[in-house]
């Protein structure tokens, strides 16, 4: 009996020694999430009021029409963890979305990083799928971001929710199908207009020299250079009032699992 007792002590002493040891990592590793106040969380003060209130509008429409919940959340601290981390840990903190369809999407901008994510509930992943998301990011939220105009990118990117979450679920999912096919799509042609500089210098400059070499009398064209200007955007950080639509929203216990897309500019 004394031995069995000895056992059990140290057996507990070891799971002690172990807990002390794991939970300060933990603790570092925890976020401390902004409350829900609101479909639109403002807590980087990227938004005035009226542009609050007027986007939790839009998304208190969504709902209604199609029960799914899209919220908008600025955050001012990622806390060293990369926004796809963060992204599914806050909509599980939150439960955007029903418990039993899980179709909940949150749109995270962190102006800090210039990162931007949504983040997509398991039941709407077939609808918004990570190509969808990336499309949404790419060509309508960072465009406007890097010009400032943040309120206009995430209107822009309602407005494409919108649509897609309005649809019937064969027809959304054709259209995501469709948009992800456009864009891979755009990036190809993008790769071949890359190559038209390097292709001009190839016709006019390096085989003329090589026609000079072999044939042992001038050949060429009179040197005239071609170049495609490249430039881009510059951004700023633009500050407003935080706030939440005021509207009493809470989330329906949605779950998240890392789906979406994230992107910066």
């Amino acid at each position: 009996m004394a031995n069995k007792q000895a056992s059990f002590a140290r057996f507990w002493l070891w799971l002690a020694a172990v807990l002390l040891w794991v939970a300060p990592g933990y603790a570092q590793d925890a976020l401390n999430f902004p409350p829900l106040t609101g479909r639109v969380v403002d807590a980087a003060n990227l938004l005035t009021p009226e542009q609050t209130s007027a986007l939790a509008d839009r998304l208190k429409a969504i709902e209604d029409k199609t029960g799914h919940q899209v919220v908008i959340a600025t955050i001012p601290d990622l806390q060293g963890h990369e926004i796809e981390d963060y992204g599914y840990q806050l909509g599980r903190n939150w439960g955007i979305g029903s418990k039993t369809g899980n179709d909940g999407v949150i749109i995270i901008v962190a102006p800090a990083t210039h990162k931007i994510r949504i983040e997509v509930g398991y039941g709407l992943e077939p609808i918004i799928t990570d190509a969808v998301a990336s499309v949404i990011i790419s060509q309508q939220m960072t465009p406007a971001f890097r010009q400032g105009q943040y309120v206009g990118g995430l209107n822009a990117a309602v407005t494409t929710l919108t649509e897609l979450l309005q649809l019937p679920p064969d027809e959304a999912q054709a259209r995501a199908k469709q948009m992800a096919a456009s864009q891979a799509k755009a990036r190809s042609n993008a790769k071949w207009v890359r190559l038209i500089p390097w292709a001009i210098f190839l016709l006019f400059f390096v085989l003329p020299m090589f026609g000079r070499r072999r044939y042992g009398y001038g050949y060429g064209y009179g040197g005239y250079g071609y170049g495609m200007p490249f430039g881009g955007y510059g951004g700023g950080y633009s500050s407003g009032s935080s706030g939440g639509g005021g509207d009493s929203f809470s989330g329906g216990g949605g779950s998240f699992g890392g789906g979406g897309a994230s992107g910066s500019w």
